[in-house]
């Protein structure tokens, strides 16, 4: 099979999108497909382009005005060159919204199928970030995804959300995770000294540092006797956060083997952000035999069983992390058992399994065209 990734975010950025994008163009390589990657360029001066496993074209972008951190493409007939130049029997969307859209368009124009990988919740972001515009936000989702012949959304949360605004054609496609890199002998006994070298319990957040992401939530944790909250990753709001969260230490962005250590060092991992269309970090910390506190919305309710592996807690309720975080804290043998279910319930859920679903996918996308008629 021949297929052209249209991704809005590719590697060296680190987040959701590129990351997916990456296991996938792997997955596609790994079981013999021809992939190329369509992305944004990154900033002047990164060339660190060595991750791609197949081809990769980059598109002239501009940073995000107040978050230079993410990048969106300029107009570009490169696009839809690299569809044409490919051959391609498949355009596959990775959370399409600017560059995704001119896939969209130029998939349609050569008459290949797509496939849309829902992946950013672009009304909550809407809500965060203006106080309005959800209504907006879904007319653009719904215009975009509409245009595909099948749109993947990664839980059970955004397929019924996805339906529920009139987006035709929706299947469930969740993420996978990497279990020889995130597990619990990463747990490293110096490090933990390091960051807690009162012996204090360790609370980790790993992810952006943004509004929508609502990690001063933890305030409440930072200051319970005993406790060190940890913080990973980088963004906008860290300098507000470093205010708000007395104690904290913050590690800014730790990548690969080095983010499986902290993981797997952690003793409760506690994700605060209502907008996840998925939450990988949720499913990294139970592979790590972490227990989890998350908030009862969006992704994190397919991932943690409460009162099993985690804690789910009200989206946006600083005292309920607080007291899921004191109670964890106050009861080793039970984060143990949340911690040994976790990484249980997820050791099936590697990228491969998930990457032949998704390949399942593609297939019955094909064989769809294939089915309908010629005018």
């Amino acid at each position: 099979m021949r297929v052209v990734i249209v991704t809005e975010s590719f590697p060296p950025d680190v987040n959701g999108v590129a990351h997916c994008a990456l296991q996938t163009a792997r997955h596609l390589v790994d079981r013999g497909h021809d992939c190329v990657v369509v992305a944004p360029a990154t900033a002047p001066g990164n060339t660190a382009d060595t991750t791609a496993p197949c081809p990769l074209v980059r598109i002239p972008s501009l940073p995000l005005p107040g978050y230079p951190q993410v990048r969106v493409a300029l107009p570009s007939r490169r696009v839809a060159a690299a569809i044409a130049e490919h051959r391609a029997d498949l355009v596959h969307l990775a959370s399409p919204f600017v560059l995704g859209v001119r896939g969209t368009a130029a998939s349609a124009r050569l008459g290949v199928p797509a496939v849309a990988v829902y992946q950013t919740d672009l009304a909550g972001y809407a809500r965060t970030y203006m106080g309005a515009g959800e209504t907006a936000a879904w007319r653009r989702i719904r215009s975009v995804h509409a245009a595909a012949d099948l749109t993947l959304a990664p839980s059970s949360a955004a397929l019924r959300g996805l339906r529920a605004h009139g987006v035709p054609r929706v299947a469930l496609w969740p993420r996978g995770v990497d279990t020889a890199r995130f597990r619990p002998g990463r747990r490293d006994e110096a490090l933990r000294r390091e960051l807690a070298p009162g012996g204090e319990l360790i609370v980790g957040y790993v992810g952006r540092l943004a509004p929508e992401k609502r990690v001063e939530l933890l305030s409440g944790a930072c200051r319970l006797d005993g406790v060190r909250v940890v913080v990973v990753g980088d963004g906008p709001s860290r300098p507000v956060l470093e205010q708000a969260l007395p104690g904290a230490v913050f590690l800014g962005r730790r990548t690969g083997d080095g983010l499986a250590r902290v993981f797997a060092s952690l003793d409760v991992f506690a994700h605060t952000g209502p907008f996840e269309t998925f939450c990988q970090t949720v499913q990294e910390a139970m592979a790590s035999g972490v227990p989890v506190v998350a908030p009862a919305a969006g992704g994190p309710l397919d991932l943690v069983a409460h009162g099993r592996t985690g804690l789910l807690v009200p989206p946006g309720d600083a005292a309920a992390v607080r007291d899921a975080v004191w109670s964890l804290a106050a009861d080793p043998v039970l984060r143990a058992a949340y911690g040994a279910a976790g990484r249980a319930a997820v050791e099936g859920r590697t990228w491969a399994t998930v990457g032949d679903r998704l390949v399942g996918h593609y297939s019955d996308v094909l064989a769809s065209r294939k089915a309908v008629p010629a005018a």
